[in-house]
């Protein structure tokens, strides 16, 4: 099993329902842009990029996907409407999977089952991303699921400018279970960074996770704070940070994408999570962010409990979107 297969138990159902509304909301826009009409033409196709922008795939992306289906119709003279969602499937998982081709995390068919981890090495991801967003409730949920997987975890708490911060992330170390490092408020998040690592590769940890700040309206600070962590954690684990995650709110919409074309500016960033897409109609906005950013969804938030963050599956994802 891959280092990451743990995800692949969660339920095709979760997906469903957390989509529920953003499925419900495009479907009803396709019906009527359809309606009364036959074949896929310039018309139909004027409507349905109102449909994608409306949804939060983005202009840019929405453009796209027109650009592709208008090359499919052209190709083959005829396309009717009812092959319109068969269509819109194949391009965005297409758009999807230029994304993910020669990106280290495998997004496909698999779940994303390609990962693996040097035995001696933890793997270390460092979670970046606004406060509110859900940052710490995604790491306390992937601690949770590493956990449950037989992984030996231990979180940093890096943000050390927001005693709530520090608060809600030890909270979440003991509903979990697994040992968080943290230090004064106040102190160097590099500081913590180096503890954290330290202390887990001594215990034999498999997955090291360290949460930071998210300040962006002081993006200088910001860029030096997180390369300084990453400075300080090689020399720990020269090869580390092997991820670097940025969360995202997905019920926010094109402020979520404006979000991590700020973050994508001041750091490398290798992995996506959007989190809140159960409560928003707006699930169209992971589509448009990783085509843009070129940066793969890697994880999904679906719901509160502790199994509700899957891992994305772009094939799963698209077929839950626009499924009969």
């Amino acid at each position: 099993m891959g280092f990451f297969g743990f995800f692949n138990k969660n339920k095709k159902e979760t997906l469903d329902k957390g989509l529920e509304k953003t499925k419900h909301s495009m479907f009803e826009k396709l019906t009527r842009a359809v309606a009364g009409r036959d074949t896929v033409d310039d018309d139909v196709l004027d409507e349905l990029e109102e449909v994608l922008v409306t949804s939060d795939v983005g202009v840019d992306t929405t453009l796209k996907v027109i650009e592709r289906i208008e090359a499919r119709v052209a190709r083959d003279k005829y396309v009717s409407t009812s092959e319109l969602n068969n269509i819109l499937r194949e391009e965005i998982v297409g758009l999807l999977e230029e994304v993910d081709n020669g990106n280290k995390h495998d997004n496909g068919t698999q779940g994303g089952d390609s990962q693996q981890t040097d035995s001696n090495t933890p793997y270390v991801i460092l979670v970046v991303g606004v406060n509110g967003v859900g940052k710490t409730t995604t790491i306390g949920k992937l601690a949770y699921q590493f956990k449950q997987s037989g992984k030996k975890v231990y979180l940093g708490a890096a943000d050390t400018f927001r005693a709530a911060a520090v608060e809600q992330l030890v909270a979440w170390g003991e509903r979990v279970g697994v040992p968080v490092v943290k230090q004064q408020m106040g102190s160097d998040p590099a500081s913590v960074a180096f503890d954290t690592l330290s202390s887990a590769k001594a215990n034999n940890a498999d997955v090291v996770i360290i949460d930071t700040a998210g300040r962006l309206h002081n993006k200088v600070n910001l860029m030096n704070e997180l390369k300084k962590i990453k400075e300080v954690m090689k020399k720990v684990i020269p090869s580390a940070p092997d991820e670097v995650l940025l969360v995202l709110d997905g019920s926010t919409g094109q402020n979520a994408f404006e979000q991590a074309k700020q973050f994508a500016a001041v750091t490398q960033i290798s992995s996506l999570a959007i989190t809140k897409l159960d409560g928003t109609a707006k699930g169209g906005v992971v589509i448009g962010i990783s085509d843009q950013l070129k940066v793969p969804v890697k994880y999904i938030g679906l719901g509160e409990g502790m199994e509700d963050l899957q891992q994305f599956n772009r094939r799963e994802f698209v077929d839950s979107l626009f499924g009969e």
